[in-house]
């Protein structure tokens, strides 16, 4: 692809640092060696994205407790926890869009290893999860939307950020206990009608009740969306579960 030509070429003149060890990075903004040490789930339910124990994936969970009628599919990247927790705080507290842009890049590997083996299909837009306009005048940018841009990038897929407005100033997520989570997004959302027919990745950050994916998912469907997936670079896990640290299919 034409681009990737013209990323290998700034690449070569102006190389890129890791964001984690300050080393040469190459075409992404974490360098192979980091890549390859962070906790990638490698055994998620095939449909709400719960890590597994071993052995499992491509396994039904039986609970799919983040998942609604809305949602078809979660996909989460990594596990929430050192280093990338530290890279989703730099992104969303410290306005780091390079933060941001390796955590895009990171879920972008993810999910180009399964779409080589056949496990995801591909969506016709990405949407960034909305921010209010008084919690963006704020803060300067939208995390989710800068995660977004190089995703939507490696995979061709556009992005309309605009398909669906937070229309509530909701309190932040973290702030707030997980039982009142789900209450404290809903109804916050509202769609566009021109996403009618359409199938949608969701993307956020970091998956942790679900509720903000299911409230942005309820909004879509309201509006007559298709099938509607929801991407996040991380997602928090039950400690007790273990898991293997293998890399993804596109990192081998």
């Amino acid at each position: 692809m034409a681009w990737l030509k013209v990323d290998g070429l700034l690449a070569a003149l102006f190389p890129r640092r890791c964001i984690l060890c300050d080393q040469p990075a190459g075409l992404l903004n974490c360098c192979a060696g980091c890549r390859q040490d962070l906790p990638w789930i490698t055994s998620p339910c095939a449909r709400c994205g719960e890590v597994l124990p071993t052995g499992y994936a491509g396994k039904v969970c039986g609970r799919c407790g983040a998942l609604t009628a809305a949602i078809d599919r979660i996909v989460s990247a990594l596990v929430y926890e050192y280093p990338v927790d530290r890279l989703i705080a730099m992104a969303k507290f410290q306005g780091r869009v390079d933060s941001a842009n390796a955590l895009g890049e990171l879920l972008a590997v993810y999910l180009l290893g399964g779409l080589s083996t056949g496990e995801l299909t591909l969506p016709d837009l990405i949407l960034p999860v909305p921010l209010h306009p008084r919690r963006m005048a704020q803060r300067g940018f939208n995390q989710a939307a800068e995660i977004a841009r190089p995703l939507a990038r490696s995979l061709c897929i556009p992005i309309q950020s605009q398909a669906c407005r937070r229309i509530r100033n909701t309190a932040e997520q973290t702030r707030i206990d997980a039982a009142d989570r789900p209450k404290n997004t809903r109804d916050a959302f509202r769609a566009l009608d021109n996403v009618a027919g359409k199938n949608i990745a969701v993307v956020d950050d970091v998956l942790t009740t679900g509720s903000t994916g299911q409230s942005v998912a309820i909004a879509l469907r309201n509006a007559g969306a298709g099938q509607i997936q929801i991407w996040t670079v991380a997602r928090t896990v039950n400690p007790a579960i273990g898991r293997q640290r293998l890399l993804p299919a596109s990192l081998e």
